[in-house]
């Protein structure tokens, strides 16, 4: 299976990685941001700064989670990324980030653990979704990373 060519620039190494976080991580914070001060009562300051220190947490997992899905997709006898792959990765990232998010939501909004896993279920489920058309339209736009092609 051959890639398709990038539909701006092709963009591998550490700069790829650097402009994946930036651009999903500045989305998030401004998707949590707005829908927490719409549709909870915890104020558009406290849903900014639990969006700002989720997104914190969620760069280092993703820079750790990608480095070792590229070092498995590396040794994968099939290149690409196909449909299943990116489900895979949407749901190990998302999986991992949920054990760091949960203790962080119920401190920062001092609601109970189980508040906060039902908070981030909710956020999980949109993230899910966001981080699977996020990857393919970025995939589209610079191109496969090299452990892909």
């Amino acid at each position: 299976m051959s890639a398709p060519a990038p539909l701006l620039f092709l963009l591998r190494g550490p700069r790829r990685r650097i402009l994946y976080v930036a651009l999903y991580e500045l989305i998030a914070i401004a998707v949590v941001t707005l829908a927490l001060g719409l549709f909870t009562d915890h104020g558009w300051g406290s849903s900014g700064g639990m969006a700002v220190g989720s997104s914190a947490i969620a760069v280092v997992w993703n820079l750790v989670f990608n480095w070792f899905f590229e070092r498995w997709e590396l040794r994968q006898p099939v290149r690409g990324r196909s449909p299943a792959r990116r489900v895979a990765h949407a749901i190990g990232f998302e999986g991992g980030l949920l054990l760091w998010l949960v203790p962080f939501i119920a401190w920062w909004l001092g609601v109970s653990l189980w508040q906060a896993l039902l908070l981030d279920i909710g956020l999980l489920v949109f993230f899910l979704i966001y981080t699977f058309v996020f990857t393919w339209v970025f995939d589209r736009l610079f191109g496969l990373p090299a452990s892909a092609v």
